[in-house]
């Protein structure tokens, strides 16, 4: 027997809401689906721009890389992609086949970046949240990374649209690096990052203290040019893990430039040593 109360209209409306329903239990189930396929996903943050961060996540993957994990390297700074450039990849573009979107490789290391997808790499990203979390989400949903043992995600400072999305894609993501700089002035603002993880219930793996020290380019001896232990306190206080120390070294930003993994041309530097200590404690 029919409802005489239910127009067409309303009949209508309900089976493109029914339609739009499986839509998207079929692209959550896809997504579930990509994710079981990675064994560890850790986000790198920062509650503060100028820390490094893009240079830690790209020098932590690649370290993870060479250990023979088979690792993903996710740039989900969509308003500053610098990972492209640190790793020589400012040319390659993205391609796809019946699997979805596929990373661009170099060496066991896989790269997904808004940087791929640019048309010219002066172009602004000028999108909205909306836009950005559906971005964010087409890049796991679609992107056919296959098993990881380990996906690095980078996201931009701060705790707003990038890492929140992320974070709410991800249910089970494995925990977050935080990086700070010895400062005071940074520290501050980087509390509010680990304090953004546990509202989230986002496991803390650990603070890294960035720029620690000068790391001398012909004796390799570590200098304390700025005051250091901001990071370790900062942990301390936070009641988190403190994972290291990074120093600087002007080999960092010369390999960056030039398009080179720092951690493998570099590979005896005090900084790459830190990496390669720091990405055993994570694994």
């Amino acid at each position: 027997m029919s409802d005489q109360n239910c127009s067409k209209e309303a009949c209508a409306s309900c089976a493109q809401a029914g339609n739009c329903s499986k839509k998207q239990q079929d692209a959550d189930q896809k997504l579930r689906d990509r994710l079981s396929r990675i064994n560890r996903i850790i986000v790198v943050m920062s509650g503060k721009g100028g820390v490094g961060k893009s240079t830690v996540a790209t020098n932590l993957a690649m370290a993870a890389s060479l250990t023979g994990k088979r690792v993903g390297l996710l740039d989900v700074d969509l308003h500053g992609p610098s990972i492209p450039t640190m790793l020589g990849l400012e040319n390659e573009s993205l391609v796809g086949d019946d699997d979805g979107i596929r990373p661009v490789t170099i060496g066991s290391l896989l790269v997904l970046s808004v940087g791929f997808i640019l048309q010219n790499p002066d172009d602004p990203v000028i999108w909205r949240g909306p836009m950005k979390m559906g971005v964010i989400r087409q890049f796991i949903e679609d992107v056919n990374w296959g098993d990881l043992d380990l996906l690095v995600v980078d996201v931009p400072p701060g705790t707003g649209d990038e890492p929140l999305s992320i974070c709410q894609l991800i249910p089970n993501l494995t925990g977050a690096v935080i990086v700070t700089t010895p400062q005071k002035v940074a520290a501050v603002d980087v509390r509010k990052s680990v304090t953004f993880c546990k509202q989230l219930k986002v496991p803390v793996l650990g603070v890294i203290e960035n720029m620690s020290g000068f790391a001398c380019p012909h004796c390799g001896e570590v200098t304390p040019i700025y005051r250091t232990g901001g990071g370790k306190k900062l942990a301390e206080e936070m009641d988190v893990p403190f994972l290291g120390a990074i120093p600087i070294d002007p080999a960092i930003a010369e390999d960056c430039d030039a398009g080179k993994s720092f951690i493998e041309a570099s590979a005896n530097s005090p900084a790459s040593a830190s990496f390669r200590e720091i990405i055993e404690k994570i694994l």
